[in-house]
């Protein structure tokens, strides 16, 4: 903090000093006058004011100079640095908070899908079965007629929820078109399928062999692909396709999708998976047009680019709103896919699977754990996403590796989604200091599947959040968008409440109270991307990234969490969405 503090205006160091703690005294009168030379821009004044620092909590007004809170304390004392240019806003019943981070997801993708055929189920689309699928797409291309060698993409579909309970296949989207090729992606990202026109155009037949990591689903009794693929199959296949987006096209997509980031009240946001011509798109966009929010990527390698591994360099800090802040690897799949990699067998079984079916690692193991022990060792970060209790053990081995030289690291390895985190493996995490970022918006989603997948015992507990909290472990918890809208307020509710799409409850004994899954998204967000001395909190000299909420968490019934409004989302002092 004090490196920070030596970049800042006097006034707001003079400030610090004497208006930190957030008490409601009138102290050092003639040190606020001096500081009040320079105005603040932005004033809050209110009684709901959470500022996720206990040396703050309690303040009533909050001043905002430029990008930076330069005071936390009373309305006498913030008032003092009122000039006719300042802004003042009287919160009332309003409540504000520190900005939300968005602790995993995928900004590029989340741009991309924007223009993409949405095929998602109730509440976030419209498609409830086969027909609804097919009459969506249809619709799109008579509106929106894909141009010469291009692909019909649709994404969000979930087997889940479509009154069918499985997949679509060729066959129903040969319906569609039988000439445009068509690719269809799942709600969790890892499973995907094509028509007959993409099958032939990519090559596939019945001689085709599985690759490493992925499957070509077949029909019943032949060799003969049904187009249905899973993890590494169908991402060769959509990669190619969202590859194809122009820069310029790409550039409008992001600017519409930082503004419904901030609509949700999120101040930093993730894109967990980039490839090196994304890195080079934002990076080249950045530098002619800083980013309204801070975007931090995460470089995706497959363990075995061991070259690329070794020369990687991360960024500590953000130029023009965006960094890359580090390296993500993918171990497993999706439990609502029922690809994540289990010790046990799954409950309620896939299609075609045995009834010793724990699903499959995405990655070589030994070429995992030596590639995240080298980026370990060399203080990159690094974030993985493990879903299925197999996968964390895998993350566990490898981090135990990397701190095996008894060398003291402030690593933060993340497990991303650690849906089946078991209570042995939150011990282990809270000694390796590892922190788990739980995809808890799942129990609304996916409870009720998740009950039938993994049985009553395993499904009560996916996100683990309150074993997590007890056991002192530091966690986040994240939407995944595009795998689901990245609805905060939604997100909070799940991880409060965990009431299912039913109506049930999956693991009441797991939920948070609403100020312990604030913290989920700020506070411990921050911390998570080492940038807790920055973000987080309402706190003197920190980066003034805060967002309005209609009313007070705290003072609400939970289940209306959901419910409440942004009424404003401020990024770097600015103003960046409103109500």
């Amino acid at each position: 903090m004090l490196k920070f503090l030596k970049t800042l205006p006097l006034f707001t160091v003079l400030i610090f000093s004497l208006s930190g703690c957030g008490s409601n005294n009138n102290t050092d009168t003639n040190t606020i006058t001096e500081a009040s030379t320079s105005a603040a821009d932005i004033i809050f004044l209110g009684e709901n004011i959470i500022t996720m620092d206990s040396n703050t909590e309690g303040a009533t007004a909050v001043a905002v100079q430029g990008n930076t809170i330069v005071a936390t304390g009373n309305k006498q004392q913030a008032l003092k640095l009122k000039s006719d240019n300042t802004r003042v806003i009287e919160l009332g019943d309003q409540l504000l908070t520190p900005g939300f981070i968005d602790t995993h997801g995928h900004l590029g993708a989340t741009a991309r899908f924007i223009d993409f055929v949405n095929l998602s189920s109730p509440p976030v689309g419209e498609v409830n079965n086969f027909e609804d699928l097919v009459k969506a797409l249809e619709t799109h291309i008579k509106s929106n007629p894909p141009g010469e060698n291009e692909w019909l993409i649709g994404y969000g579909y979930d087997d889940s929820l479509l009154a069918e309970a499985k997949h679509p296949t060729r066959d129903d989207l040969d319906k569609v078109s039988k000439d445009i090729p068509i690719v269809i992606v799942h709600v969790s990202g890892h499973l995907g399928v094509i028509n007959t026109a993409a099958i032939n155009l990519s090559g596939l037949t019945a001689d085709t062999p599985d690759p490493d990591g992925g499957v070509f689903r077949r029909y019943q009794d032949s060799s003969e692909p049904n187009g249905v693929l899973e993890e590494k199959a169908i991402s060769s296949i959509l990669y190619a396709r969202l590859g194809e987006i122009k820069a310029d096209a790409f550039e409008n997509m992001l600017g519409n999708t930082l503004e419904y980031y901030a609509s949700h009240g999120i101040t930093t946001i993730q894109d967990g998976a980039v490839r090196p011509n994304d890195i080079k798109l934002f990076t080249d966009m950045a530098a002619t047009n800083e980013l309204s929010i801070d975007v931090a990527a995460y470089r995706y390698f497959a363990p075995e680019e061991t070259e690329a591994i070794a020369n990687f360099k991360h960024q500590d800090e953000y130029i023009n709103g965006y960094r890359v802040a580090g390296v993500k690897f993918s171990t497993d799949g999706s439990p609502q896919g029922r690809t994540a990699w289990l010790t046990k067998p799954y409950h309620e079984l896939p299609e075609g699977a045995d009834e010793n079916y724990v699903a499959y690692p995405t990655v070589d193991s030994e070429k995992f754990i030596s590639a995240a022990t080298q980026l370990i060792r060399n203080n990159i970060p690094i974030i993985v996403h493990t879903n299925g209790d197999a996968a964390i053990d895998l993350l566990n081995v490898a981090v135990t590796n990397a701190l095996s030289d008894d060398i003291k690291r402030d690593h933060r390895t993340v497990a991303i989604h650690a849906q089946l985190m078991r209570a042995d493996q939150l011990d282990l995490a809270a000694q390796l200091d590892i922190v788990p970022s739980f995809f808890s918006a799942h129990a609304f989603f996916w409870g009720d599947w998740h009950l039938r997948s993994f049985g009553q015992e395993r499904g009560e507990n996916v996100s683990p959040t309150r074993w997590a909290k007890d056991r002192g472990v530091t966690f986040t918890v994240h939407n995944d968008a595009p795998v689901v809208p990245p609805n905060m307020l939604r997100l909070m509710w799940a991880t409060v409440n965990r009431e299912t799409r039913s109506g049930s409850t999956i693991g009441p004994h797991q939920r948070l109270t609403p100020v312990e899954a604030l913290a989920a998204i700020t506070s411990d967000a921050a911390f998570q991307y080492f940038e807790e001395d920055t973000k987080g909190s309402i706190s003197v000299g920190k980066q003034a990234d805060l967002v309005i909420l209609s009313e007070d968490i705290r003072t609400i019934d939970s289940k209306r969490i959901k419910d409440l409004e942004i009424i404003e989302t401020f990024s770097r002092g600015k103003s960046v969405y409103k109500n």
